[in-house]
């Protein structure tokens, strides 16, 4: 267990320098249904007595998570948003703590559900993270972390087209320079490679999706959201064997 009274190896406040994670949501409607769909059918049948949504910003997934498990709790970095959470929970029974993904404040074996969506992308190097998921954890309790995903179609198509290997390390995608010398990573990561640092700490892969695979401006302003989520719903499924969508949602199970 991570020694809480030692400072975490880095801070993930990403969203506590005037960035606001709520507007970003602003028109991604598709973006946020997809998800939804994809943690309806990997959580489906099952229910679970204490979850956790690690790094979930203003509690986005937590109001879903909870008609799934009897407990949750929104486990959150970044001070401004978990009061943009309170807002967004207010009057229901999920808990707000802030902490890292790195220095989880859980008892060992303290959860049977771990969600992890939308920060991989800020972590090129998640063993720490995923040893400390592994360690709140019941044995045979269920983590779903979702991946940035950089072997992607498009990816894949370009790097066939160049004749170069798609790279198993962690890709830094940021567009722009960073203005801060200790500003979070924007990667994208090669599935195979997280799927071998999951199992090392003791997470082994039951099944996996690929989300929002109709992400795309165009499409957005030809089809309504209600068939772009009907396509979504029957894509997911078939595929996630070629790992062809920019986010893959990989369920988990403790060892």
């Amino acid at each position: 267990m991570t020694d809480h009274n030692e400072p975490s190896k880095k801070v993930a406040n990403q969203y506590e320098r005037d960035y606001d994670y709520t507007a970003y949501w602003d028109n991604r409607d598709y973006e946020n249904g997809a998800e939804h769909i994809a943690i309806r059918r990997l959580l489906k049948g099952n229910h679970y007595r204490k979850a956790a949504d690690i790094g979930g910003g203003f509690g986005r997934l937590c109001l879903l998570l909870r008609t799934f498990s009897d407990e949750v709790t929104l486990a959150e970095p970044a001070a401004t948003q978990l009061e943009a959470a309170k807002k967004v929970l207010a009057g229901t029974d999920v808990k707000q703590v802030q902490m890292q993904a790195d220095d989880l404040k859980f008892a060992d074996g303290e959860l049977d559900l771990v969600t992890m969506v939308r920060v991989m992308h800020h972590i090129p190097e998640p063993s720490a993270e995923f040893a400390e998921i592994s360690r709140v954890l019941a044995p045979g309790g269920t983590a779903i972390i979702e991946v940035a995903n950089y072997g992607h179609f498009m990816n894949r198509r370009r790097h066939k087209k160049q004749g170069t290997p798609l790279p198993v390390e962690p890709v830094d995608i940021r567009q722009t320079r960073a203005d801060e010398p200790d500003a979070i990573a924007f990667v994208n990561h090669n599935i195979d490679t997280v799927v071998g640092q999951l199992a090392a700490a003791g997470l082994v892969l039951d099944s996996k999706l690929s989300v929002s695979n109709l992400r795309s401006q165009r499409v957005k302003k030809v089809l309504p959201k209600s068939v772009m989520l009907a396509a979504e719903r029957i894509s997911q499924k078939r595929l996630a064997k070629s790992d062809f969508g920019p986010s893959i949602f990989l369920k988990l199970r403790k060892s």
